[in-house]
């Protein structure tokens, strides 16, 4: 099944009247939604009470969980400092990953810096597959690691980088953010065809098993010459990609990932507005 779920708690979480997370899973089913992303973006990482409550919540109400790793994560830099804190990182978003019971932990591979792209995807490499040992050491096989595409050119995370990466190891899988591809390639993601040409290509370099389980965010984003400037709702007419054709291709394609909305402040409702279109269509 597909499953569709907000990043961290929209504003209308809060103007119901909730205030924790533990209480989101529940409020997520009442809506009808199944998957809920938690965030260790800012490097502030989960108590064993509040993610054992999260938990427990989670599989009361068949929501499944992710987690997005830190931002301070770079392993394009090769530094020992930065080698270090890369480690220390995921390494801790992947054991809050699996305090939570979920199966996915998305990251941000880096910024190139001043390097030439070829150098930092090298340094990259190097340092994810130096992490892959420490992951395997602390008995992290079966979650995922999701490599994440970005929006601004400066970042490693076009779609065939990302493709790359996730042919690395069975345990990574990638995570297509359609609205950083939007604003990498300037507005082409249209129309059915143009979702169907990144899932075939992606069937045809890591194969269907992890075409089918990879992990999606999903929102409208403005952007400019730079790529991606902010994240928008679905009320915005004037930037894409529209959901519509996405959706279309996961039914044509009949792939079952975990599609994440990202939209600012409407994450819940807009993720609905997906899971209804996808209902509807199926």
């Amino acid at each position: 099944m597909v499953r569709f779920g907000p990043s961290g708690n929209s504003d209308l979480f809060y103007e119901e009247g909730y205030k924790e997370s533990e209480q989101a899973p529940q409020w997520l089913a009442s809506l009808g939604l199944s998957a809920y992303e938690y965030s260790f973006t800012l490097g502030r990482f989960i108590t064993d009470e509040k993610s054992s409550k999260i938990k427990s919540e989670a599989e009361k109400q068949n929501i499944q969980i992710s987690v997005h790793a830190p931002y301070y994560i770079n392993f394009c830099n090769d530094s020992e400092k930065s080698k270090e804190n890369n480690e220390k990182f995921l390494l801790n978003s992947l054991l809050g990953l699996k305090k939570l019971g979920g199966k996915t932990c998305v990251v941000h591979m880096g910024s190139q810096m001043k390097n030439e792209r070829s150098v930092a995807f090298k340094n990259l490499e190097s340092g994810l597959k130096s992490f892959l040992d420490i992951y395997y050491k602390n008995n992290l096989d079966g979650l995922f690691i999701a490599p994440e595409t970005m929006g601004k050119f400066s970042y490693i995370g076009t779609v065939d980088e990302i493709l790359e990466i996730s042919s690395w190891d069975k345990n990574i899988i990638p995570c297509f953010d359609f609205g950083h591809i939007n604003c990498i390639t300037q507005g082409a993601l249209k129309t059915k065809q143009d979702f169907l040409d990144i899932f075939n290509k992606t069937t045809d370099k890591i194969g269907f098993e992890k075409t089918n389980n990879c992990h999606i965010h999903f929102s409208k984003i403005k952007y400019g010459e730079k790529g991606e400037i902010e994240h928008l709702t679905f009320d915005d007419k004037i930037y894409g990609p529209n959901f519509e054709p996405f959706i279309e291709s996961l039914i044509e394609l009949k792939i079952n990932p975990v599609v994440i909305c990202e939209s600012r402040g409407t994450q819940a409702t807009d993720a609905l507005i997906m899971k209804n279109y996808y209902d509807k269509l199926k």
